[in-house]
C-alpha cells in the first residue's frame, strides 16, 4: 500500500511539472494578424537531396518579422518540381494564402497555417539581404546585423 501511494505521489509531481514547463514554454507565443510584404527563394536546382531556402517577410504592428523554411529537394530533371513532397507532404513549400494572415511568433520562431489547419514553422533570421519587393524588409535585416 506504502509503495502504490508513492507511485501515486511520484506520477502526480511529475504530470504538475510537465504541465507548468508546457505552460510557460507556451507563454511567450504571440499570436497576431500580420501582412505579408515579400517573399523570396533561394532555390537548389538540379538537386539531389539539397535544400532549397524559402523566406517570408511579415509586418506586425510595429515591427518586421523575417522567417524562413528549408525544404530538402529532390529535382534532378526538373527545377521547378519537388519529388519528395509525394513521400512526405510536410515538405511542401508554404505560400502565403493571401496579404493578411493570423501568425504566432516567439523570439525564434513563426508559426504559420497551411490550408486544412497543418502548422508551418518558420526560423526567424535577419543575416540575408534578398528581398526585392519591399524596403522595410530589407532594413530589417541591416538593422539586426548591426
Amino acid at each position: 500500500m506504502n509503495s502504490y501511494v508513492r507511485l501515486l505521489v511520484r506520477t502526480c509531481v511529475c504530470a504538475v511539472v510537465f504541465l507548468s514547463a508546457t505552460v510557460s514554454f507556451g507563454a511567450d507565443r504571440k499570436q497576431v494578424q500580420a501582412k505579408v510584404l515579400d517573399h523570396a527563394d533561394l532555390l537548389c536546382d538540379n538537386c539531389f537531396f539539397g535544400p532549397s531556402d524559402y523566406f517570408y517577410c511579415f509586418a506586425v504592428d510595429d515591427k518586421i518579422l523575417i522567417g524562413y523554411q528549408r525544404t530538402p529537394v529532390l529535382n534532378w530533371r526538373d527545377p521547378s518540381k519537388n519529388y519528395l513532397t509525394k513521400v512526405h507532404s510536410g515538405w511542401t513549400v508554404w505560400m502565403p494564402p493571401g496579404e493578411t494572415l493570423p501568425i504566432s511568433f516567439d523570439d525564434k520562431y513563426i508559426w504559420v497555417a497551411r490550408p486544412g489547419g497543418k502548422t508551418v514553422k518558420l526560423t526567424q533570421t535577419y543575416s540575408k539581404d534578398i528581398f526585392t519587393g519591399d524596403d522595410r524588409c530589407r532594413q530589417a535585416v541591416k538593422a539586426k546585423s548591426h
